[in-house]
């Protein structure tokens, strides 16, 4: 069966295209869901793709060239919205939430894998697997997944420390953050971002919950961890300002549908063990 008999999703960059009459402005999370497009029904003649998906556990979908007007009837929502909107999320076991975030992850990875890293070849797919094969010199390369760890502390309190991050919407707080090194298990990571940061040290590192966070090629592992010493002292370069809140007393926080948010409401509902 050729692409344009399946259904699909569709992005244009880092937006979801969707046809004009689903409500997206005013929608609440929980009443919404993404249809998946017929593509026949959505590519009218002429009407160009930067690349077509391959199946991949019966997922496709549509990458269309960023210069390319829209159709008649269809509009763009950013990806992050739609998780945002959509009835629950990857990192709580959302299955249209994984598929979307799937597909889109695989859209930016075969974009971004055009050419072979060790020869320059151009790259071909790999008809064995998810994966791109240098027809020159044989390489292998598979989607880029960088680990990333993210942790609610509390302290003695049971007072939770959020921060603000300079790129972040003004008045949004949420959690400390930050990307694995080479050579670094994910305690050691949680322990450092944190030390970095913020300048404190934590204690009782556990794992909660993990989310795929293809923004571009994260994989966030949500840990909490309890405060252990030291005086917090944003490093005024990602945090401009990290203070304790009590459930009473919150500022704003992200969206729905990240980890982040799914962990500061286990902490709100006091489901994280101390």
């Amino acid at each position: 069966m050729g692409f344009l008999e399946k259904k699909a999703f569709f992005f244009q960059g880092s937006s979801l295209l969707l046809p004009e009459d689903l409500p997206v402005s005013g929608a609440s999370q929980g009443d919404w869901e993404i249809p998946l497009i017929h593509a026949a029904n959505f590519l009218p003649p002429g009407f160009e793709v930067e690349q077509a998906g391959f199946p991949d556990d019966e997922i496709y979908y549509f990458q269309v060239k960023a210069e390319i007007p829209l159709p008649p009837c269809w509009q763009t929502i950013p990806v992050r919205q739609a998780v945002s909107l959509l009835s629950g999320n990857a990192a709580d076991g959302n299955i249209q939430s994984s598929r979307m975030l799937r597909a889109f992850h695989i859209a930016q990875w075969r974009q971004e894998s055009r050419f072979c890293g060790s020869c320059g070849a151009m790259n071909t797919d790999s008809p064995d697997e998810l994966a791109r094969l240098c027809p020159v010199c044989g390489r292998l390369e598979y989607p880029r997944i960088a680990p990333a760890v993210i942790t609610l502390i509390t302290n003695d309190e049971d007072k939770a420390l959020l921060a603000h991050n300079k790129k972040f919407t003004p008045g949004i707080y949420s959690l400390i953050a930050g990307f694995a090194e080479a050579g670094e298990n994910l305690e050691s990571a949680v322990a450092r971002e944190i030390r970095e940061e913020v300048d404190i040290e934590v204690r009782d590192i556990r794992y909660v919950i993990s989310q795929p966070w293809p923004f571009p090629n994260s994989l966030m592992a949500g840990f909490s961890a309890r405060y252990a010493s030291g005086t917090i002292r944003p490093d005024g370069v990602e945090i401009e300002d990290a203070q304790w809140f009590s459930r009473d007393k919150l500022p704003m926080l992200p969206g729905p549908g990240s980890v982040s948010r799914c962990l500061i409401e286990q902490w709100m509902n006091r489901a994280l063990q101390p």
